[in-house]
């Protein structure tokens, strides 16, 4: 089949995305690609802000957007970019988030134990190069930082890349949460490079600062809601029951199956066909199937999460002592009659922690027009001094009311 030369995708966003490239096409067009269409972006944030049904494609083309600008910026301002690393770049940023599992990060480390998506990203690009005879060679090198132009890869992966510019803006975008909003036009047009690295004109700190501060607020706000906390570790513990019962013998089916292979402890390495099947419905479906399940821990968590019977969420600054988790568990234990170990599935606890921005592994450096540089934490009255360097932290308990 013919692939075009030239494709305009309405975006909701950004308005007309252009694909230009035939390769671009090609990959867009694979079936791995396409399976992101079957990925939501933010997992089961709908279930708070429901118009939160975007999908995983909608943020890499997004991205991608972005790229195109930011790169063309920097090619004007007489910055060496050749046709191949534009090309290399444009590539790594629509390939960057190819390996998300189901939910996203909701089940990340979960169905497939030890393994974060960037590495599963990595091993299918590996797998596309194959099929396209060594033309994602560049994109390639630039995702892994072995480019000899920092630059392109900082820009698929930094503190200033675009797939955080678009996260921000299409989650603020979807969820109508206006905390999200960032001023991405003005940080592209202020991007340059120095030593290979990118930077940031002087002209943008107050736009870099919004930008950090945006991505803190909508963290608490939206990522980590307590409804959203809920429902996601919900989902954690139906997979991780599911486990236990196929452990122990149980023929479980999850009607689909790419799913029953990593419920059963399939490796990526022996199944990365099946993995690249697995999207949002088949976890979907099995939960509606498993809603009838005997097991009744099984049963009670997906037919909470199928008709919003969702865990209770708190949230503190200290971590829940002994006495209260303890009183729960009692609790869930007369209310279902269940054994101490089955009420651990629907009363739990944990930790979660954010930092806005943390100057030791993180850098976004400020090129002044004397030609000095300075970390933006350093920049006199900054905003992102070392309060907002320290991380924040919270401790959560969920339980079935």
């Amino acid at each position: 089949m013919a692939v075009p030369l030239r494709k305009i995708i309405n975006d909701p966003v950004y308005g007309f995305i252009t694909v230009d490239h035939p390769l671009l096409l090609g990959i867009i067009a694979h079936p791995y690609y396409q399976r992101l269409r079957r990925i939501h972006q933010m997992a089961f944030a709908h279930l708070v802000y429901p118009g939160a049904v975007h999908t995983r494609l909608h943020h890499s083309l997004g991205a991608y957007h972005l790229m195109c600008n930011a790169l063309a910026e920097l090619r004007g301002k007489g910055f060496d970019i050749t046709a191949d690393e534009e090309l290399g770049a444009k590539i790594a940023i629509l390939l960057h988030d190819i390996g998300h599992g189901p939910f996203s990060h909701a089940l990340e480390n979960v169905l497939i134990k030890g393994v974060e998506h960037e590495a599963i990203s990595l091993l299918i690009m590996r797998k596309l190069n194959e099929e396209f005879k060594g033309q994602l060679d560049i994109a390639l090198s630039i995702f892994t930082n072995q480019y000899h132009k920092p630059f392109l890869h900082q820009l698929v992966s930094g503190q200033l890349d675009v797939d955080r510019m678009d996260y921000l803006i299409r989650d603020s975008f979807f969820t109508g949460v206006s905390e999200g909003v960032i001023g991405y036009d003005r940080i592209i047009k202020m991007l340059t490079v120095l030593d290979g690295n990118l930077m940031v004109e002087e002209k943008a700190i107050y736009s870099i600062e919004k930008f950090l501060v945006s991505r803190r607020l909508m963290y608490w706000q939206v990522y980590i809601h307590k409804t959203v906390l809920g429902a996601e570790k919900m989902l954690v513990k139906i997979i991780e029951r599911a486990q236990e019962l196929i452990v122990g013998g149980e023929q479980l089916d999850s009607g689909s199956s790419a799913l029953d292979v990593f419920l059963k402890g399939g490796e990526l390495e022996s199944y990365p066909q099946e993995y690249c099947q697995l999207d949002d419905y088949d976890v979907m479906g099995a939960i509606k199937k498993w809603m009838h399940h005997p097991d009744k821990v099984l049963s009670l968590l997906c037919r909470g999460l199928i008709d919003r019977h969702l865990l209770k969420v708190k949230l503190q600054a200290e971590p829940f002592v002994g006495d209260v988790i303890k009183k729960l568990t009692s609790q869930t234990m007369a209310q279902f009659g269940l054994s101490e170990k089955d009420a651990g599935y629907l009363v739990f606890h944990g930790e979660t922690s954010n930092t806005t921005y943390n100057p030791s592994d993180e850098r976004i450096q400020i090129l002044f027009k004397d030609g000095s540089t300075r970390d933006i934490s350093q920049v006199d009255n900054a905003l992102i001094h070392q309060a907002l360097s320290s991380p924040v932290k919270k401790f959560y308990i969920c339980f079935m009311a």
